[in-house]
């Protein structure tokens, strides 16, 4: 047992390491091993949510402007990832403008940023900034959390249902057995209480997983990339539109 803690322990560390630009120390020669990484991508996710929760909470309570504080909370996400997945979605913007699926996967190798994966990432950078900045406490912070979390979780779906396209690569190196996905399936109840607010994050984060499988066929990992940022988004627009529409209680049900 103390054994296979040991390993799991190493596994979570690694994905830190993959996933983040955190600090982690390595002993000086012991080599981590990548190899099943995704299934913890959900957790790294809750991490990072977390942390973008308490530097709003932070920037908030310094009274900062709406706007510059939603704009350093997205810039701090893109940082505290090494802009990985922000490289993913502009990559797989730029293949996706190819109607064409083989020249499709051969724009998203080149490692150039094309005009699409230019204007994919303001879209999704700039419309980001306005969902947070639309949003107020305390839903705005469980946005954040929830973003993180079913945003990798969808990764992870990716993953764990369809076909890798590259025979070599970083996002060949993720896989895990289809049992990850059911124990995130499970685990990732956890994200939220309860309501409209688990079935927003669950429902974006298969759908986009989903229509790339669609468009392209399976998955590379520019395409992992894309899944984050896009469900991120798309989780953050469905808070806003919901709480819109009918107040916190539509969104998620808190206990009392």
């Amino acid at each position: 047992m103390g054994a296979q803690w040991h390993r799991e322990w190493e596994r979570l560390r690694a994905a830190l390491l993959f996933y983040t630009v955190l600090p982690l120390s390595v002993p000086e020669g012991k080599q981590l091993s990548f190899d099943g990484i995704a299934l913890y991508a959900p957790l790294v996710g809750i991490f990072l949510g977390i942390g973008l929760a308490a530097l709003d909470l932070m920037l908030t309570a310094i009274a900062l402007g709406d706007g510059l504080r939603a704009t350093l909370v997205v810039t701090a996400g893109l940082c505290l990832t090494g802009g990985l997945h922000w490289d993913g979605l502009m990559d797989t913007a730029d293949g996706l403008a190819v109607t064409d699926r083989e020249r499709c996967l051969a724009v998203m190798a080149d490692s150039r940023t094309g005009a699409y994966g230019v204007m994919a990432a303001l879209v999704v950078f700039a419309l980001k900034v306005g969902a947070i900045a639309d949003l107020t406490p305390p839903w705005r912070w469980l946005a954040l959390v929830q973003c993180g979390g079913w945003s990798r979780w969808g990764q992870l779906c990716a993953v764990c249902l369809y076909p890798y396209l590259k025979p070599e690569g970083k996002g060949k190196r993720l896989g895990v057995g289809v049992a990850g996905f059911w124990v995130w399936l499970m685990a990732g109840q956890g994200l939220a209480v309860g309501g409209l607010g688990s079935l927003l994050g669950f429902s974006c984060a298969l759908a986009v997983g989903y229509g790339l499988y669609r468009r392209l066929g399976g998955h590379t990992g520019d395409t992992y990339g894309a899944i984050v940022e896009v469900t991120e988004l798309l989780i953050l627009l469905g808070w806003v539109l919901a709480l819109r529409l009918g107040g916190g209680n539509l969104v998620m049900s808190l206990p009392h």
